[in-house]
């Protein structure tokens, strides 16, 4: 299913440059990938001390892009520089994981928006996660299926948050907004084991 993953070959075009500058440099994937995760533990800690505050919301979007951005610096950095790594594959799957959750569960203290709902996305974000790392388990490829990856959930809370910022505040779109997101979440999962799986038995 058509997820915004699909336009990830597109973004490194853009940023390969840059990813050529860095390793000439002599920066590492995996001071990138713990760069991300700072960035991120540091907005979320911005976001969950001044709830509904105008600065850290209107900023998520933009940490959310540079987020992005270093993500797949990081992979290019192993994969076309020779820096691939044990400990670069586990920060990389943790680092998301952990970067989500800093990030997105300040929003379950808003109280316009169902906790229960937000919390929901970031454990099946988790899950979807997981269940995309079991594929290599089982002899099958990392699945990136979707419709609702990392990227996608990122889309999501970057626009609410932009949307809080302006004062839209309405809980009735936020119910919309994060219960359409939860049911996405299921059904990555599911589509992450079902590919996996295909992919095992068709090889």
């Amino acid at each position: 299913m058509p997820t915004i993953y699909q336009l990830k070959s597109r973004f490194q075009d853009l940023l390969r440059p840059l990813c050529r500058s860095l390793a000439s440099s002599g920066i590492t994937a995996n001071q990138v990938t713990v760069a991300a995760l700072v960035l991120s533990f540091a907005e979320g800690l911005a976001l969950w001390l001044f709830p509904a505050a105008f600065l850290p919301l209107i900023l998520l979007p933009v940490v959310l892009f540079v987020r992005m951005g270093l993500n797949a610096i990081d992979g290019m950095l192993a994969r076309e520089h020779d820096q691939k790594s044990d400990l670069g594959a586990i920060l990389n799957e943790l680092g998301d994981v952990l970067a989500d959750a800093a990030l997105y569960l300040p929003f379950a203290a808003l109280p316009f928006i169902a906790s229960e709902l937000v919390v929901g996305i970031v454990v099946l974000g988790i899950i979807a996660e997981m269940t995309g790392v079991i594929g290599v388990q089982i002899g099958a490829s990392r699945r990136y299926d979707g419709p609702f990856g990392k990227s996608d959930r990122a889309a999501l809370f970057g626009l609410s948050g932009f949307l809080i910022a302006l004062g839209l505040t309405a809980p009735l779109l936020y119910q919309i907004l994060f219960g359409a997101g939860l049911v996405l979440c299921a059904l990555t999962i599911v589509n992450r084991a079902r590919g996996a799986l295909k992919e095992k038995t068709s090889a």
